[in-house]
């Protein structure tokens, strides 16, 4: 990789996140610290307003908009090839907010890439288990919730068919056994449970905050089965 590339990539991964180390910087692109200092330091002198934080590391001034991203047909392949697999894994929610995200990056394309994209899209086609029968619309909103640590109220049936409200404090979501669940603190059960979306009723958002202040790590809570 040249350096203006190396800079442009550099902006790129300063986009994707709130704070960039300048060691992870050199790692992801296999230069020393001092090179990165350098290359910050040019971007500066570029008219790229770049801040620093002690103990968080470098960020895109609040405020500042670049020009789009443009995309290699390479990574346009990928990502069209990934729809075909949201649609199989994901539910109604993700599947159309991953189909507006990849109209967006079609449009930043020439029109010869269009063209390809449109060929290939006709070549893929992925033959989805009739178990993974994702018809319901839950999980951009429980990505919502586990960010902004705030409480939802579920309707829910359990195995046995009994229907009961639940009160949670959702911390992450699992896709095991060919189904997504939810793990989240049960108020009324005072512990953590594995909550089945396909078995959710209903979702509303009460927008207050968590009272628990010390939830696990989603790695840390044990699963039925290996994932």
């Amino acid at each position: 990789m040249n350096r203006i590339d190396r800079l442009m990539a550099i902006v790129t991964t300063l986009q994707s996140k709130k704070y960039v180390t300048a060691e992870h910087i050199a790692e992801k692109y296999k230069i020393s610290v001092r090179t990165v200092y350098r290359d910050i330091k040019a971007l500066g002198e570029l008219g790229i307003p770049i801040g620093f934080e002690n103990n968080k590391g470098y960020c895109v001034v609040q405020g500042y908009f670049l020009p789009p991203v443009s995309f290699s047909m390479d990574e346009a392949n990928a990502l069209l090839l990934m729809e075909s697999a949201t649609h199989g894994f994901s539910d109604k929610s993700i599947r159309k907010n991953y189909s507006s995200a990849l109209n967006k990056i079609k449009s930043v394309l020439r029109t010869k890439e269009k063209e390809n994209i449109e060929i290939l899209s006709e070549t893929i086609r992925m033959q989805v288990p009739e178990r993974l029968n994702n018809d319901f619309e839950y999980l951009s909103v429980l990505q919502n919730v586990i960010t902004s640590k705030t409480i939802i109220e579920i309707g829910y049936t359990n195995n046995k068919e009994e229907v009961s409200k639940r009160h949670l404090e959702a911390i992450g979501l699992v896709f095991y056994a060919f189904s997504w669940h939810l793990i989240a603190w049960c108020h009324a059960r005072q512990d953590y449970r594995d909550f089945k979306l396909s078995r959710i009723i209903y979702i509303n958002r009460t927008d207050k905050p968590f009272q628990k202040n010390d939830h696990i790590k989603l790695n840390d809570y044990e699963l039925p089965v290996k994932y």
